[in-house]
């Protein structure tokens, strides 16, 4: 058994190794008693966007990707003043953009006072030092980002603990930069250790034996999830599946006539809920699960394993799809690769391309969003009428499909009815000799 250690008080989420952020005013990120998990990004705190694609990525694409980046922001409690975007065949290993790049970025945070930058892709952890002692202020990548979102949405003990698991093992290969200020406090020699040198050896050993704790502990409500789970034979499960904030938890409302928490933000629902659902004299149960995003960190996915296996252990899946998002093809893309990471893609599945009152052709508005390091796509071709894209994934899709508005309350009985449909063959392929036993209120 690990041993639970909470005798030292680094604050292990402090991104700003430099001190350059006053803990005075209320801008240093501290952990929550209450919760085990820790704030990395601060309110009210102004952030700068940078985003490195190939130069064969379309600028649309990048500017998509980086109006998702400033959700992402925006949902941690951040403000975006500006974006910066560097086309290059690779990443500069050291500090991530070019000295020229960084020299722009750095004029602009020095001149407004910028307390953040934000990278759309994970940072080495030599990077991240070298940003950071290079920009003087905090660095977030776009993996610490999500985390933090998480943690931030986190209720449940399952979920708080799937989060510090994930904050832990995101910081452990970063601890070097921790203490760069310490530098000049290092003995010499091998014999001759300074206090810096102590400390950091003895903050891995405090972080590896945290997350052996954590791991231990969420074995624990493993065990009692498999349990739950279990009792749960003889009825159908169907889980609602989908990239982040495409309105699974507002089917789920309407469809269980609950209230599970909804929101126009990205990771409003971080636990899993689960729901009894009975449609047209047919008892199943309803799982609203956590969102998926593009470059959502792997180490997530692994501490999200007790929740994912709602997902896993489904009957059938409802992938819900944001039809009025420019890039719901690559969420759909997404989705099923991360469907197949966790090996539930073989499941039946339902489409349902939901928001259709906001589906719109009209392509206009991208070409006039231009900002730093990009050009507009000239000519960008409209988009297929809402009629065309029906007849189009109606022929292609082997899964059943069906298009609505939850908002709107657009095609809600079809989606009724098609789901009682399934869920019933379903019911009859599992437990071909038990018939569903509706509970009366």
């Amino acid at each position: 058994m690990a041993k639970k250690t909470n005798s030292h008080s680094w604050n292990p989420t402090t991104s700003n190794r430099h001190n350059t952020t006053d803990s005075a005013n209320g801008n240093q990120p501290t952990r929550d008693p209450a919760t085990g998990t820790y704030n990395t990004t601060v309110m009210a705190e102004t952030a700068v966007l940078v985003a490195v694609p190939d130069k064969r990525q379309p600028d649309t694409t990048t500017q998509e990707y980086l109006d998702e980046l400033s959700f992402l922001a925006e949902t941690a409690g951040a403000q975006v003043t500006k974006r910066f975007v560097q086309r290059l065949e690779k990443p500069d290993t050291r500090t991530f953009v070019g000295e020229g790049k960084l020299a722009e970025i750095k004029a602009y945070v020095n001149h407004t006072k910028a307390s953040m930058v934000i990278f759309d892709d994970e940072l080495s952890p030599s990077q991240l030092r070298n940003l950071e002692a290079e920009l003087k202020v905090k660095i977030v990548d776009r993996s610490l980002l999500i985390i933090d979102i998480f943690a931030r949405r986190a209720k449940s003990a399952t979920a708080r603990t799937q989060v510090e698991l994930a904050q832990y093992q995101y910081l452990l290969p970063r601890l070097t930069g921790l203490w760069t200020h310490l530098d000049k406090q290092r003995g010499g020699g091998v014999s001759q250790r300074g206090p810096g040198e102590t400390e950091i050896e003895t903050d891995r050993r405090v972080v590896r034996d945290r997350i052996d704790f954590l791991k231990e502990k969420l074995e624990t409500f493993d065990k009692q999830s498999n349990t739950q789970r279990k009792s749960r034979t003889g009825v159908v499960r169907v889980a609602l599946v989908g990239y982040t904030n495409v309105g699974k938890s507002t089917i789920m409302n309407m469809l269980s006539r609950s209230d599970v928490f909804a929101e126009n933000k990205l990771f409003a629902t971080v636990d899993s809920t689960v729901r009894k659902v009975v449609l047209e004299n047919m008892p199943f149960l309803l799982s609203d699960t956590v969102g998926f995003i593009r470059k959502l960190p792997t180490r997530l996915i692994e501490s999200f394993k007790s929740t994912l296996d709602e997902i896993r252990e489904a009957d059938l899946l409802v992938h819900v799809v944001d039809i009025s998002h420019p890039s719901f093809e690559e969420q759909i893309a997404v989705v099923n690769d991360t469907l197949k990471d966790i090996n539930a893609a073989d499941k039946p599945m339902l489409l349902v391309f939901n928001k259709i009152d906001q589906y719109s052709t009209d392509t206009s508005n991208a070409a006039e969003q231009q900002f730093e390091g990009m050009n507009a796509d000239e000519d960008a071709p409209e988009r297929p009428s809402l009629e065309q894209l029906k007849a189009t994934y109606m022929a292609k899709m082997h899964d059943p499909v069906i298009f609505i508005s939850a908002q709107e309350r657009t095609n809600i009985d079809e989606l009724r009815s098609l789901l009682a449909r399934h869920v019933a063959k379903l019911h009859y392929q599992r437990y071909p000799n038990q018939q569903p036993v509706v509970e009366e209120e």
